[in-house]
């Protein structure tokens, strides 16, 4: 025998099974594995659980995951009771012998290969199926409960007189459990159908296929279900009709039955419903003549019928009847759609009024102070001056505002003031050091609001800010002002333990200070915290010492998500705003109840619908959407988030919804009564935006009455919403919140607006506001001002053009100046404000200039009636435009035209040349065509001399200095370059100091 060993003189070395020790090394392994992915499916779960129990809503997730849980075993041993029984029937009837052919001996070696393992082939295979159909059932969860919770609208469709509930709840069940039928009786057939051939029931022959009695009875009934849940198909088909969407050329987006649908469709689907019923009875009739003649003949009608019935004659009938007179045939049948998108949609109240567009008073004196009445005109553009508040209030390198301010309404000695307000968030990427510790335990948090009047800039062209420093003071009550939970919080931090957290910096260092909220959850217990070390993928959560009694977790900390997260049947509003209410920061996060099964009603894709300029530059505002395509929209619930402890509060908005009221049937409970809402919160919740854009986005074609079914279908009335003009982007113009007066209206209201345009033009078809002030009688009224087609009004594009080109006003020389240096022009947002029949724009304009790159307001544009005004303040703006008294740039001293007296020789002189530079100055600008580099160089030699007088009255106590200088007009006039400084005058209502 040869030597295994590897040579005559080698070493043997023995081949066999591992050593006992290595047998024993390896089963641990594969223990400890498995406990480890067992470990970390329970940390997910496990952490889970915690959070929802710290915020109070444990109801939420133990209704979902027992729901989930449920629909899982339940459907999943359905699947493998009807697989795992037809697979053990096919093997019962087998037939006892096999044949002797080549084919049979070929599957003699596979029956007898798998005969020791049948028992758990067929386990294997039935649980493979149930896993697949459990998983499949359980994310149906949401269907499962609003069918099982469902409350009726109330309200019937105008075809089959059914209430809608039975289209936004029943038929997805319903539709869910053919499907899942249909599946079973597919997968039962195939496993059968391999298991009658491999036990020689089915034989495949050279003239064709064989089949024993027993393997024909048994596929003619599994057969048969399946036709029989094709016939259930076409019956639930008639009613899904109402709810279908297509593609209609004289609308576009159709949702509901047609002409051709009801006359056409309607009778075939029932008649194929017939047909199939006959087909599964003779498929179930082979039971007992063993034969596949009829049922297969039966089969072949059937798919002839469907081709002939279900395809042809509708086509026929839309070819021949329809299209020759469509607008006859289909206006019925659009009057329906009309009624039901415009009720689905919240927009069936809308007022629609024919505006002239063109003013009424022939003296234009008169409309000066009516336009201060009918309107408090933003010149603060909250999505321009984020980098302003950064520079002028961001006062350390870990704080930071949000892209894009919001605007809200406060009360100052008895008047509603429209106010720009924006959260100092923590910003970790401004820490002065990176590490964990820094990151998640010392910097938690963000200090302090920061608000502005939205009405008017200081002299230069700062925001005059009402509420700023740190701690932040001002005129907003009394709050707390720690930011634990905000837009721009989006890791977690590690809070109330033995490491002190950073609170704000003051003259003396960094203060100090340790959460004592009660969210988050407690990292005291050591199974918490193995759990947030695997689920975070952090192994320091379980072993680092600055961990200790007291230390609490918080994450989940985006307003927006917290509340997706307690309540995930609703759609979130991409604009979460901050407000401060009974001494606390409350962000105020709007949220919507939506189905996609409302009869009628078109349907709008939720993503595209409230995408406009804003969205496209900034994702964090997209709307978070759980039904992408809807037809039916509610705003049902007003959320809160606390920005100090966290605490997430739903009040129950719309009260008469019927989607909210199913949904608070299946989770008791978790939304609080509206009567709940505070009178200081209630002052603060305002109409949303994103609905306001689908409703806008509706309106387009939707503003036409049912009645007028026939201008409808011409589509001679359909608009658009125009491209946002004061940028190149292409994407629609966002609304804009204003305090104003529609000429139906008493008095201003705090309203959202719009414009729209004719389809495929620019000029300005309609003007569109909704009231906007919660707790109002009139919230929600929807105001829609028609322009004549007669004649042409100019839309946004066009007045943004007749702007940008202006040569009277000096605009584009102006544009053309700045944009030669290092400076950018801004356009900030141009509002639209009806005055006296005709259309009033206004649009602040910014530059960013110097090395800070913070927008400033320099410039106010208006427009009235054809007239323009480019001018440095809204006012002198209006006065030009409506030919009011008031000079446009006031002198130094509006008494007399010489500076006033002074006792200091120096001041007296500077102010001599001041007055000087002003006046040379005033002469290069008014020449025919200015003279803008000699402008610039009196402005250049106006505050020398002004800078001069300062310091001289200064050294003698007085005040001479500053008062020549708040005369003068503000800096950076065409030809001077902006101010870049990050800190305001004395007096201008600025607070910032130490700016980042």
């Amino acid at each position: 025998m040869p030597d295994r060993g590897g040579g005559p003189t080698g070493p043997r070395i023995r081949v066999g099974r591992p050593s006992r020790r290595a047998r024993t090394l390896l089963m641990t392994l594969g223990v400890l594995a498995v406990l480890g992915m067992a470990f970390v499916m329970f940390a997910g779960f496990w952490t889970d659980w915690l959070w929802y129990r710290s915020v109070s809503y444990s109801s939420v997730f133990t209704t979902t995951l027992w729901t989930k849980i449920g629909l899982f075993f339940v459907f999943g041993l359905l699947m493998a009771a009807a697989v795992g029984f037809n697979v053990w029937l096919a093997h019962r009837l087998r037939p006892p012998l096999s044949a002797m052919s080549m084919e049979q001996q070929s599957l003699d070696r596979y029956r007898m290969g798998i005969a020791p393992y049948k028992k758990w082939l067929l386990l294997g295979i039935t649980a493979l199926v149930g896993l697949i159909a459990g998983a499949s059932a359980s994310s149906q969860w949401r269907t499962w409960l609003m069918w099982v919770n469902g409350v009726p609208f109330h309200q019937k469709d105008p075809q089959f007189h059914l209430d809608v509930a039975f289209y936004a709840f029943d038929l997805p069940w319903y539709r869910f459990l053919l499907g899942f039928g249909f599946a079973a009786a597919v997968l039962s057939l195939i496993a059968a159908t391999l298991t009658h051939y491999l036990y020689g029931g089915l034989r495949v022959t050279s003239p064709g296929a064989r089949a024993t009695a027993a393997a024909t009875g048994h596929l003619s009934v599994l057969l048969g279900v399946f036709v029989a849940l094709k016939a259930i198909a076409y019956w639930l088909d008639r009613y899904g009709l109402a709810v279908k969407s297509s593609d209609f050329k004289a609308t576009g987006n159709w949702t509901g039955l047609r002409f051709v649908d009801a006359n056409a469709y309607l009778p075939a689907k029932t008649i194929l419903f017939c047909i199939a019923v006959i087909c599964a009875l003779l498929f179930f009739a082979t039971l007992w003549r063993r034969t596949w003649q009829l049922p297969v003949i039966g089969f072949g009608l059937m798919v002839l019928s469907a081709i002939l019935i279900g395809g042809l004659y509708p086509a026929l009938v839309q070819k021949f009847e329809v299209e020759p007179n469509e607008q006859a045939k289909e206006a019925p049948y659009v009057k329906k759609n009309i009624e039901a998108t415009r009720k689905a949609y919240g927009i069936d109240d809308a007022k629609v009024t024919e505006y002239p567009g063109e003013g009424a008073t022939e003296d234009r004196s008169k409309l000066r102070d009516v336009a201060d009445a009918t309107a408090s005109i933003r010149m603060l553009d909250p999505n321009l001056v984020s980098p302003t508040f950064q520079q002028l209030q961001q006062m350390k390198g870990y704080y930071a505002f949000p892209t894009n301010l919001d605007v809200d309404r406060y009360t100052k000695d008895g008047k509603v003031q429209d106010t720009v307000i924006g959260l100092r968030e923590l910003n970790l990427q401004g820490i002065p050091k990176q590490n964990w510790i820094n990151n998640h335990f010392r910097y938690t948090h963000g200090f302090g609001a920061v608000a502005a009047k939205g009405t008017t800039a200081d002299a230069n062209g700062q925001p005059v800010f009402t509420e700023s420093d740190l701690p932040s003071t001002g005129d907003l009550p009394t709050y707390e002002q720690r930011i634990y939970y905000g837009e721009k919080t989006s890791t977690y931090s590690i809070v109330g333990g033995p490491q002190k957290e950073i609170d704000y910096p003051d003259a003396s260092g960094e203060k100090t200070t340790s959460y004592r909220g009660k969210s988050g959850v407690s990292l005291s217990d050591p199974l918490n915290r193995a759990a947030y070390a695997v689920a975070f993928n952090e192994p320091q959560i379980l072993y680092s010492g600055a961990i200790g009694k007291g230390s609490r977790i918080l994450y989940n900390r985006m307003p927006k998500e917290r509340v997706e997260a307690v309540a995930p049947w609703l759609t979130i509003d991409g604009d979460a705003y901050p407000a401060i209410v009974d001494g606390r920061i409350q962000w105020i996060v709007d949220a919507y109840t939506t189905t996609n099964g409302y009869p009628y009603a078109s349907r709008t894709t939720l993503g595209d619908t409230t995408a406009d300029s804003l969205t496209a530059a900034n994702t964090q505002r997209a709307v978070l959407a759980q039904q992408n395509q809807v037809n039916y929209i509610r705003n049902s619930v007003k959320a809160t988030v606390d920005a100090y402890s966290g605490e997430v509060k739903l009040y129950q908005w719309d009260t008469e919804d019927p989607v909210l009221k199913t949904w608070m049937k299946a989770f008791p409970g978790t939304v609080e009564p509206k009567s709940d809402i505070s009178s200081a919160l209630m002052d603060h919740l305002r109409y949303p935006q994103d609905l306001f854009k689908v409703q806008r986005e509706l309106l387009t074609r939707y503003h036409v009455e049912p009645k007028d079914a026939q201008t409808f279908l011409s589509g001679s009335e359909v608009w658009q919403v125009p491209d946002d003009p004061t940028n190149k982007s292409g994407d629609a113009v966002p609304p804009y919140y204003l305090s104003m007066k529609m000429p139906d209206q008493q008095s201003q209201a705090f309203s959202l607006t719009t414009t729209f345009t004719p389809n495929g033009r620019d000029n300005l078809s309609a003007f569109m506001a909704v009231d906007s002030e919660a707790g109002k009688s009139g919230y929600g009224q929807i105001r829609i001002l028609k322009l004549p087609t007669s004649t042409t009004v100019g839309g946004p594009k066009q007045v943004q053009s007749q702007f940008n080109s202006n040569s009277q006003q000096n605009i584009a020389e102006f544009v053309r100046l700045i944009r030669g240096g290092d400076s950018e022009i801004e356009y900030g947002n141009l509002l639209t404000i009806p005055l006296d029949g005709g259309l009033l724009y206004v649009e602040p304009v910014y530059v960013r200039g110097g090395e800070l790159k913070m927008p400033l307001l320099r410039k106010v544009l208006v427009t009235y009636g054809g007239t323009t005004a480019f001018e440095d303040t809204l006012d002198e703006a209006l006065n030009k435009v409506f030919g009011a008294e008031g000079s446009t740039t006031p002198p130094p001293d509006k008494d007399s035209g010489t500076p006033p007296p002074s006792g200091n020789p120096t001041v007296q002189q500077a102010l001599e040349d001041a007055q000087k530079a002003f006046e040379a100055g005033q002469k290069a600008l008014n020449k025919s065509q200015p003279d803008w580099p000699a402008y610039g160089e009196a402005q250049k030699d106006l505050e020398s001399a002004l800078k001069k007088a300062e310091e001289a009255q200064s050294k003698t106590g007085g005040a001479g200095g500053k008062d020549g200088a708040s005369s003068t007009p503000a800096d950076g006039s065409p030809g001077d370059k902006p101010s870049a400084s990050p800190s305001g005058s004395p007096g201008d209502g600025s607070k910032a100091s130490g700016g980042g």
